[in-house]
């Protein structure tokens, strides 16, 4: 009975020293949502790009023209709709850790809140800023394999202040950012896969193994 009673303090502490030293208030609801908004955002930088003629128009052999040459005309556009998934996804997974710290009776902004959103900007910010030096030098078909590896750099970071799957997902958009990079004619389709498809499959389950 005794050996029992020392267990269950050893795993108290365990716990106490996990809640303590890693931010565990990640929603996997907002993580489904963002995966939706990506894809919206997707379907609205087709259209913008490639519009209904899309498919007279393509033609893979020769993508420096109708790729980029479409990419070039419409960037304005397409930048506004990244940043308006972007803005949509943070306010969104802003209020449901809120909200799922409150519930853990967990304080969003601590010390391991700070440390995840250090190890996160860092190649974020490297990476956003390494894109707009791309866009205006004109080299837009690497720019969504750029976008998805700079991520997945960024989730592996943060991975060690957070939940561990967050780094397996980090894993797989490096690989898809690199498989991008050698497929730059289907930049956008990998884009939509990565921050769309992968965000859902992965909220999904971080919502049934975390906050059910």
């Amino acid at each position: 009975m005794k050996q029992n009673e020392i267990q269950d303090e050893l795993t108290s502490i365990r716990s106490l020293m996990e809640r303590s030293s890693k931010f565990i208030s990640l929603s996997g609801l907002s993580g489904v949502l963002a995966g939706v908004y990506a894809l919206i955002g997707a379907g609205v930088a087709w259209w913008i790009t490639f519009g209904s003629d899309y498919f007279d128009q393509l033609n893979y052999t020769a993508y420096n023209d109708s790729v980029n040459g479409p990419l070039h005309a419409n960037w304005q556009k397409l930048a506004l709709t990244g940043i308006i998934v972007f803005i949509a996804s943070i306010i969104t997974g802003v209020v449901l850790t809120r909200r799922k710290a409150k519930q853990k009776g967990q304080s969003v902004w601590g010390r391991a809140s700070r440390q995840l959103l250090f190890n996160l900007a860092v190649p974020l910010v490297t990476g956003a800023v390494l894109v707009l030096v791309l866009i205006f030098r004109g080299y837009f078909s690497v720019v969504a394999s750029t976008t998805l590896i700079f991520y997945g750099l960024a989730l592996v970071n943060a991975s060690n202040v957070t939940y561990n799957d967050v780094k397996y997902l980090g894993i797989i958009e490096i690989l898809l950012g690199l498989l991008a990079a050698l497929m730059p004619g289907y930049g956008l389709l990998f884009w939509a896969i990565g921050f769309g498809v992968l965000h859902i499959v992965y909220g999904s389950i971080m919502y049934l193994k975390y906050d059910r």
